[in-house]
Formats: C-alpha cells, structure tokens, sequence
C-alpha cells in the first residue's frame, strides 16, 4: 500500500469518528432531555417501611373495600353483555351521588338500540366556578370478568372522594363523572363513554382544566421483579411493583408534575410519574385518552394494570386479590391532591368526612 493511500484512508477512519462521536453527543442530549422533560419525576417518592394505617385510613379501607365487593362481588359481571347488571350499577352510583347531596346529572348515549349512561356529580366551585376538574373511573367490567381492579377499585376511590369533597368548599369546580363502555368493544371508538362525556363538554364550551383517570388502582407487591414495562421504561423505573403511577402524555407533563409533587408532599406512599408519548403501550389505556382527544391536559392514575397485575381481564379479577391497605392510603393522598388542585378554601374538615365514605352504594 502507498503512502498516498494510507492517509486516504486515515483522514476518512477521522472524519467517521467525528461524526459518530457528533451523533453520540446529539443522542445523548436527546436522552437527556427526554429523561428531564417526560420521565423526571419532581421531588422524591416515599421509600422504606410501609407504616400502619391510621384511624381514619383504617376507615377508608372498610369503605372502599365495602365498594369493590359490591361492585365486583354483588353486581359481578357488568358491560353490554350483561346489560341489567351494568345498568344496575349506574344506577346506584347515580343514587349515591344523590345520598351526598352533589348535583347530579346523565350525560346518555344509545348505541345498537341500548341505552348507555355517563353519571356525572358536580361540586360547584365558590370563586371559579367555570374552571372545571374531572375525576373520573369506568364502571364497566371487560368481557365476563368480575373486574375488582379493573376498575371497581378506580370506582370506590372516586365515590370516597366525591363525599369527601362534598362536605367542603373549593374554588374550582369538581365533576365526578363514572363512565360507561371504557372496556372492549368501544374502547377508543366512537362509543366509548368517556369520548361521548368529552365530545360533549367541548361542545358546551366547558372549560375543562384537568382530568384525572382513576384505572385500575389495588394491587401492590415488594416481590422482586414483579414490575414490567414496554422499553425502554424498565431502565429508568423500579422492578418491583409497590407504587401508584401518574401517566400523562407530553401536552399534559404539567398537571403530572403537579398532580405527583403534591401527593408525594402529603402521601407517604411510594409512587413514580412520567408524561410519555401517547402511542407508547398502555400509556392511553384508560378515560384520560379522550380528554386528550379535545386538547384537555389528563393523566392515569394506576397501579400500572397488566404490567402488574397477573389477572388483568380475567375471570379471577375478584375481590380478594386487592390490597385494601395501599388504596385506602392512596386515596387518602389523592384527596390532598384534590384539595391542592381544586383550590380547598373551607375550614378545616374533620377528618371523617372522607372516612365517612363507609355508605354503601346499595
């Protein structure tokens, strides 16, 4: 080989080396920034020794335990194929609302001759009555499961919340709406309650500032390696499943930074955040995805559903598979955070009024 041809190839080997070394630089700031800007959770969650629940938590549990085996224990199965039982379930929800004295109304849809109700209660704010919070959670159960999990636990927290938030005054206005046909068939299609609910508000001109998903919110496991997520999440989350889970997409990362840093201020409970792209799997699996379809900032709230939990949409989602102590304590922090967003002005409220919750939806 000459010498002429040697430096050839020495300066091309250099040029390649800088301009990978330029890529690598460029990715790694990417990374950087994607880390900082969607999965950077603000503050620091709760860590150690899980402590025993308090007197009014204690409460809570038994109420919200009162709820699930209702829902997913006396009602069972509730979706289009077992249309009685899914409008039983409306029904009472709507006659609880009713029992803590919010404003109740049926937002209706009909779809193959049936009849479907979204059941919204409102709490209307004292100062800023036009900005709207939603709280909401899909009553309905997929295919012929029970659906303890998914989603009778999303259903008992909001209902404790609704008659905690019943008993106080805010300055926004708080709507908590349980919607209809979350589940397959209608999931992500036209008839999907919660689609039909936004579609509506926006064509009312409601305006909504935040929406938040209560989905699949019971279990909780320190066994090692029981977490999963799609990749590259699992370089960048904990393994093990003992947390509850803000997901939000990108044009939502603010409320998923305000929603996590005031649970983790008020909760001493373990819990992780991220505003992820929303075509990333499972991130859009729940009611926050139509509000996300009329430019409405919305997050999940979740114990993560089948990257957890081992009977996601089976026949054994049933009561007893929840752990009653983590979501008592999780819906305790998630009042605070309700308080915190909606602006809570009142005196103070004794601390039954949550715990009170115990009325059952029968």
């Amino acid at each position: 080989m000459e010498a002429g041809e040697a430096m050839k190839i020495k300066i091309i080997t250099r040029g390649a080396v800088i301009r990978i070394a330029i890529l690598l630089t460029f990715l790694t700031a990417v990374l950087v920034w994607c880390y900082f800007a969607m999965l950077k959770s603000p503050g620091s969650s709760w860590s150690g020794p899980r402590e025993p629940l308090g007197a009014e938590e204690l409460l809570i549990r038994d109420s919200l335990q009162s709820h699930v085996e209702h829902f997913a224990g006396t009602i069972g199965e509730r979706n289009v194929l077992n249309y009685p039982k899914l409008t039983q379930c409306a029904g009472d929800i709507e006659k609880y609302f009713i029992l803590i004295g919010l404003d109740v109304r049926k937002v209706s849809f009909k779809s193959d001759n049936l009849s479907f109700d979204n059941i919204e209660a409102s709490k209307k704010g004292a100062t800023e009555p036009g900005s709207i919070i939603v709280i909401g959670a899909h009553y309905d159960s997929c295919g012929s499961t029970p659906g303890a999990n998914d989603n009778a636990t999303g259903v008992a927290c909001m209902l404790a919340l609704a008659k905690a938030a019943s008993k106080k005054t805010y300055d926004k206005t708080i709507r908590f709406v349980a919607f209809v046909n979350e589940e397959p068939p209608f999931f992500k299609g036209s008839q999907m309650g919660s689609l039909v609910y936004a579609r509506f508000c926006k064509e009312n001109k409601d305006n909504i500032t935040a929406m938040l998903s209560l989905e699949t919110m019971g279990y909780y496991t320190d066994e090692k390696n029981s977490q999963r997520y799609p990749f590259p999440f699992d370089k960048v989350y904990p393994s093990t499943g003992n947390f509850i889970g803000f997901v939000g997409n990108y044009e939502s990362r603010q409320l998923v930074r305000e929603v996590t840093t005031s649970f983790r201020r008020n909760c001493k409970f373990p819990s992780e955040s991220g505003a992820v792209p929303s075509s990333i799997a499972g991130a859009g699996w729940s009611d926050h995805w139509s509000f996300w379809q009329i430019g409405v900032p919305a997050l999940m709230v979740t114990d993560t559903a089948f990257f957890r939990y081992p009977y996601y949409h089976r026949k054994e989602d049933t009561p007893d598979k929840i752990n009653y102590d983590c979501l008592a304590r999780v819906t305790a922090g998630l009042d605070k955070v309700l308080d915190e967003l909606a602006g809570f002005t009142a005196n103070q409220t004794p601390k039954t009024e949550l715990a009170n919750s115990v009325a059952k939806v029968r």
